[in-house]
């Protein structure tokens, strides 16, 4: 058994055998081996790793743009999916979402999203008036200020709300819109688009 200073060392008899054969500052080490699952899982995950790089490198494996646009593909198909289900006008849908509270609602919605083009109370400012009987893109109805809203205009700078509002969102800022509807604001903005006359 090895000494340092004349004092021996505490080392029980079973492990005499994994004593090393070197000192520091009258330190010695017991080489204990790695558990078996640890040598296992390490062996396992090399074999993996080979695997791996020979299958992206050498066998065609899919590169990181491929899988982007295959995930890409699933991601506009869902958003094509809903875009459907959702941009055209549900009557039954904005009845049940007005009678819900629907114009409050649209009110914090409107406040949010819609205030600074169309200003307090719908007067206008980059959009147009929303009080006056005139209509650039819609026609006054909820019907069509519901395609504007959820398609938005990319040449009058209406952003498609369709694609960051929550459906009921959309209908209660329509149903809140529609408190505007001749309402003829004092100050609001000349008017733009067609007369509608109901």
């Amino acid at each position: 058994m090895s000494e340092h200073n004349n004092e021996k060392l505490d080392v029980k008899e079973d492990e005499i055998h994994l004593l090393l054969d070197h000192s520091y500052d009258g330190i010695q080490e017991l080489n204990h081996p790695l558990p078996s699952w640890w040598n296992a899982t390490f062996y396992i995950c090399c074999a993996f790793a080979l695997g791996y790089f020979v299958y992206y490198q050498f066998m065609n494996g899919p590169s990181l743009n491929d899988e982007f646009k295959k995930d890409y593909k699933v991601v506009l198909a869902a958003k094509e999916e809903f875009r459907k289900a959702n941009s055209v006008f549900n009557q039954e849908f904005y009845d049940k979402t007005v009678s819900k509270d629907g114009v409050n609602n649209g009110k914090v919605v409107y406040e949010i999203n819609c205030m600074p083009c169309h200003m307090e109370g719908g007067r206008g400012d980059v959009g147009p008036n929303l009080t006056d009987n005139y209509w650039l893109l819609a026609k006054g109805t909820p019907p069509t200020i519901h395609k504007v809203v959820f398609g938005g205009s990319e040449e009058n700078g209406m952003p498609a709300w369709g694609e960051i509002l929550k459906p009921e969102e959309i209908y209660q800022v329509i149903s809140y819109v529609m408190t505007f509807k001749n309402t003829f604001v004092v100050g609001g903005k000349e008017p733009q688009g067609e007369k509608v006359d109901e």
